[in-house]
This record gives structure tokens, C-alpha cells and sequence, in this order.
């Protein structure tokens, strides 16, 4: 049933090429570990990828609950926490997970760094990742906010305070994310659910489509 119903498609868009393209796309021998042990530093990009993927599973089933307002954030979490089945352990891996992404993206980096894989022909790729990293520590921070307690509210006042250091355009910035200058409130909480979950989102698949068609066009870079 599965074969005629793949022939199926197959037979009007032709997809059997797509698949072959990359399942039959080869590893470079340096990034085999089964060939150098040093190859496992070149596992932390699809490691961050797929903390990442865990990442937007998660915080799509937390989102089916959890109630972007002042009044019932809170009880929103409390609730999913305590009296859904399994929202301990969705929360658990989300929040854990936020930390570990920042991690192996960190750790990705260190690699990409020293082992010059930003030079020429990837320095391009080289500002793409750079520009997740950013997109990646933003949604840290905003989704630090929403469970809507003593200790997202004191860390948020000091990022906020940060971001209002930034010469110039700091005042600019900190109003634009926390609504209201002088306290961190309703609008404040609105605004970071709105940037955690649809425009970081949005920005950060459309860099992970750049950086994979890169790599996937230049290859992976060759050994230090």
C-alpha cells in the first residue's frame, strides 16, 4: 500500500532524485569518527539542530497552553506543570533545552573558528551563523519572561537595562521591546510572546534554510 501510494507521487513529481541527492550525499572521511576520533567536535552543528528541532516541538505543545497575559501566565504554567499528562517533562525539556542549544551552538562556533572553516569560500556562512546565534539567544531571553515569576521578572529588568545601555539607540530599543519604558507589565510579557514565537521563529528557519543550502552548495570544510 506504502509502495503504491509513494509510486503514486513519485510518478507527478518525480521525488525519488531528491532523496537520493541526500541520502547518497557522501561524509567527508575527517568528519567520520570512525576514521578520527577528533571527527566528534564536527557533531555539534546537528547536535544544535536537533536540540532545535526538540525545541519548536515542545514549545509548540506549551504554546496549546500556556495564556500570554499578566492575570493568568502563571496560572497558565502552574497548570501545565502540575495537571497535564506529560507537561512536566515537555516543560523540563524545554527548559533545559534552551540552555543546551546556546551551548552546542557555542561549541559549534568554537569549531568553526579554529578550525578556519569561515574563511573564503564560507565567509558568508560564517555571518549567517552568526546571525542564528543572535536570533538563538534572543529567543533565550524572551522566553525567559513568560512564565511570568519573580525570577524571569528580575532577569528580564536586567536585560532590559542592558539593551538601554546601547549608546544611541538604547532608550529606542528597550521601549520597543518592553512597551512601556518604566515597568516591565502587560505589554511587556505580549510583546516577548509575540517575538519568542513568530518573528525569532520565522527569522531563525529562514537562516537555517540559508546555512544548509550553503553548506550543502560549498561542502563541509576540510580538515585544520
Amino acid at each position: 500500500m506504502l509502495n503504491r501510494i509513494y509510486d503514486w507521487i513519485d510518478d507527478r513529481i518525480d521525488i525519488t532524485p531528491i532523496w537520493r541527492d541526500i541520502a547518497d550525499h557522501e561524509v567527508p572521511e575527517h568528519v567520520n569518527p570512525a576514521y578520527h576520533f577528533s571527527a566528534f567536535v564536527y557533531c555539534f552543528g546537528g547536535l544544535t539542530f536537533f536540540i532545535t528541532v526538540i525545541q519548536v516541538l515542545s514549545g509548540m505543545f506549551l504554546t496549546m497552553y500556556y495564556v500570554p497575559d499578566i492575570v493568568n501566565a502563571w496560572n497558565s504554567v502552574y497548570y501545565l506543570q502540575n495537571d497535564v499528562a506529560a507537561g512536566m517533562i515537555v516543560r523540563g525539556m524545554h527548559h533545559w533545552g534552551a540552555s543546551l542549544v546556546v551551548v552546542m551552538m557555542f561549541l559549534h562556533t568554537l569549531r568553526v573558528f579554529f578550525t578556519g572553516a569561515y574563511k573564503s569560500p564560507r565567509e558568508l556562512n560564517w555571518v549567517v551563523g552568526v546571525l542564528l546565534f543572535m536570533v538563538m539567544l534572543g529567543l533565550a531571553f524572551t522566553g525567559y519572561l513568560l512564565p511570568w515569576d519573580m525570577k524571569a521578572l528580575f532577569a528580564t529588568n536586567v536585560g532590559l537595562d542592558i539593551a538601554e545601555s546601547v549608546p544611541f539607540i538604547g532608550e529606542w530599543i528597550k521601549t520597543l521591546l518592553a512597551g512601556d519604558a518604566e515597568i516591565v507589565g502587560a505589554q511587556t510579557l505580549t510583546r516577548f510572546f509575540a517575538i519568542h514565537v513568530f518573528f525569532l521563529p520565522a527569522a531563525l528557519f529562514v537562516l537555517m534554510g540559508i546555512h544548509f543550502i550553503l553548506i550543502r552548495r560549498q561542502g563541509i570544510s576540510g580538515p585544520l
